[in-house]
């Protein structure tokens, strides 16, 4: 990893650990994604007396701040509505592991808590793919805001396509998202293929990476040593970060996928995360122990070579000649697209008059919410240019809530600041919508304004 990463700052040798196992939060008493997930992990790390090791120490969370969440997310009716004190703590343990990054204290991270987020988009009815808020999206702008942080990479390893995290970075060049997972065509959320490349000023800076099912160690280790990694060095982010799903384990019931723990930790070791936050990952006791203490030792610079898990025999998972070249095929797809991301851009916005439009339908699994979107984004030449969200979002056949949300990215012009500034205020007497949300990142600034009562609440 020589050179993928900026200069460290004299960091303290310790890998920081944070559990929280959110005993007070659950779907449902027999959902995948419940306590246990942790509980397991955390009986197998002291058993092993890795909590006694001079290289390692354990941190407290810190709740997040409903800034901390309004700064990535619009929550709609407001953040208070969408969340338990359980997201403040999950999202509030990454920013106490970047806190402690910064200041030295720990060299390396792992936020063992939950609920997850990547599947939580820069709007938020509801849950959707067991998550509310995005906690790695989350930390991604506090290290921004806080510490100045510019350019940053994340790299996904669920098995399921972390749709929310690219949603909410889709139009910034300057963070690169790179996920690998299983094909989306089999698979929730049905998503991340290689055309979905970021918004035309951001082209090339989400990488999918669909790996069909079946998938062993040594498919995904091609990955990372031949696309990712280089990718990565060619990048040179300030951090990188590992949203670390531990769903590509062979013996996890909700994926079909052919991974082990020692392919995970020789997989954290290779790509030298400085912080890991976790995702997703339901075998609780043939997987989670073995696969969290080998990703740990790995960060901690410890030998992991005894890390097995039960039922594990080398060479039990082969893949196919036809499989190999399915996997080489797309990594050399990849690489052109990375190779060729300034041409594909410059092409793409030459295409494109003032405003770039999409719509979306995104459906939240949870909650049984369908949501429409209408985004536009102002192609600037000055900045990235703000980004205007009109969302409605409905349950069954009642409009449940509906908002227009106006995003003003750091950097912004003077020009895309008082235009959407002017869209703000005029949005505020259009019947259409129940709340009208600002979000200027530059000021550190939030605002959710009633269409209907007319208050208007500030983070």
């Amino acid at each position: 990893m020589a050179g993928i990463k900026a200069e460290s700052k004299g960091r303290a040798g310790k890998t920081g650990l944070i559990f929280f196992p959110a005993f007070d939060w659950a779907i449902s008493p027999t959902h995948p994604e419940r306590e246990e997930r942790l509980l397991y992990t955390r009986d197998q790390i002291f058993e092993e007396g890795l909590m006694d090791l001079p290289q390692i120490e354990e941190l407290k969370p810190r709740l997040a701040t409903l800034k901390d969440i309004a700064r990535t997310h619009f929550c709609v009716p407001d953040v208070e509505s969408q969340i338990t004190e359980a997201h403040l703590v999950a999202a509030g343990s990454t920013m106490t592991l970047a806190d402690a990054l910064e200041n030295g204290e720990i060299k390396n991270g792992f936020s063992l808590a939950r609920p997850p987020g990547h599947h939580s988009m820069m709007v938020v009815h509801g849950n959707r793919g067991f998550c509310n808020v995005n906690n790695m999206a989350i930390m991604v702008e506090y290290f921004r805001t806080k510490y100045g942080h510019k350019k940053i990479a994340i790299v996904d390893t669920d098995v399921h396509h972390g749709d929310g995290t690219q949603d909410i970075f889709w139009h910034d060049p300057d963070v690169l998202y790179i996920s690998f997972h299983q094909d989306g065509r089999t698979l929730y959320p049905g998503s991340g293929f290689t055309n979905e490349m970021g918004g035309p000023q951001a082209l090339g800076r989400t990488l999918n990476i669909p790996l069909p099912p079946g998938t062993t160690d040594e498919g995904i280790h091609y990955v990372l040593d031949n696309f990712i990694l280089p990718v990565l060095k060619d990048f040179k982010p300030e951090l990188v970060l590992n949203s670390a799903g531990q769903d590509n384990h062979f013996t996890d019931p909700l994926a079909n996928m052919r991974f082990s723990a020692q392919g995970y930790a020789s997989l954290n070791e290779k790509l030298a995360p400085d912080i890991c936050v976790l995702e997703g990952g339901y075998a609780i006791e043939t997987a989670l122990p073995y696969v969290n203490t080998g990703i740990i030792q790995a960060m901690a610079g410890l030998d992991y070579s005894h890390v097995k898990e039960p039922d594990f025999a080398p060479g039990r998972f082969t893949q196919s000649d036809e499989m190999n070249r399915s996997i080489e095929d797309t990594v050399d797809e990849l690489l052109d697209i990375w190779k060729n991301r300034d041409l594909l851009m410059e092409s793409a916005q030459s295409e494109l008059g003032d405003f770039y439009r999409r719509r979306k339908r995104i459906f939240y699994d949870t909650d049984m919410i369908n949501e429409s979107q209408e985004e536009s984004v102002r192609l600037c030449k000055d900045c990235h240019g703000y980004m205007t969200i009109a969302s409605t979002a409905q349950r069954g056949y009642g409009i449940l809530n509906s908002a227009y949300c106006v995003s003003i990215p750091r950097g912004a012009c003077k020009s895309c600041k008082e235009d959407a500034h002017e869209e703000f205020e005029e949005h505020k007497d259009d019947r259409k919508f129940n709340y009208v949300c600002l979000q200027d990142k530059d000021r550190d600034s939030y605002q959710i304004y009633d269409v209907r009562t007319r208050n208007r609440k500030s983070y």
